[in-house]
């Protein structure tokens, strides 16, 4: 397909998603046209299907934008656990991305620690702590939640996770800050 091709062709597309046997091949194709295809997708995050609605919010893991930042704020309520699972995805993953578009530490945090505390699918949890943990270096509230979710939730997937991003934790040690890194090292002799 043509990374040229017309609105009308991405609307096409979009309804494609949500037909198992064409989904992978539309997406390719919208994922081939790149921002071009923005005001589709952006419709498409609230199609009435998820599938359609999860592979629109995959879209952004590669193309996030601050114009949408907002409609994918919006997803974090989706009805769908795996709509919810990319959303928190999109939002925290930062290899995927082309661009500088990062999320607001103020506009994200406090979702996905109310996400972290009270979604009742076990996986949303579980993705909402990689979230959070992007700041529990520098917010507290971000390291309160996570030594909650450790302490108190109910899956021990979501604890044993929450471990990895508290102090003494393999994914707290290796993204702490350079500067604390140093610390504790002695200089060599």
């Amino acid at each position: 397909m043509s990374p040229d091709l017309s609105q009308q062709g991405h609307r096409a597309l979009l309804e494609k998603l949500a037909l198992p046997h064409h989904a992978g091949a539309a997406y390719r194709a919208l994922l081939a046209t790149g921002p071009a295809a923005l005001p589709t997708i952006r419709d498409g995050l609230r199609h009435g299907n998820g599938d359609v609605r999860l592979r629109c919010c995959q879209f952004f893991d590669q193309f996030l934008s601050p114009e949408v930042m907002e409609d994918l704020l919006a997803l974090l309520h989706d009805p769908d656990e795996r709509v919810r699972c990319m959303t928190l995805h999109v939002l925290g993953c930062d290899r995927c991305k082309q661009g500088s578009c990062r999320p607001d530490e103020a506009a994200v945090l406090p979702r996905a620690i109310a996400l972290l505390e009270k979604d009742p699918d076990a996986h949303v949890r579980a993705h909402a702590i990689g979230l959070v943990g992007r700041w529990v270096h520098s917010n507290p509230n971000a390291a309160a939640a996570l030594a909650r979710a450790r302490r108190f939730d109910a899956s021990p997937a979501v604890r044993k996770k929450a471990g990895w991003y508290l102090p003494g934790g393999a994914i707290h040690r290796r993204t702490l800050p350079k500067t604390a890194r140093g610390r504790g090292r002695r200089a060599p002799a």
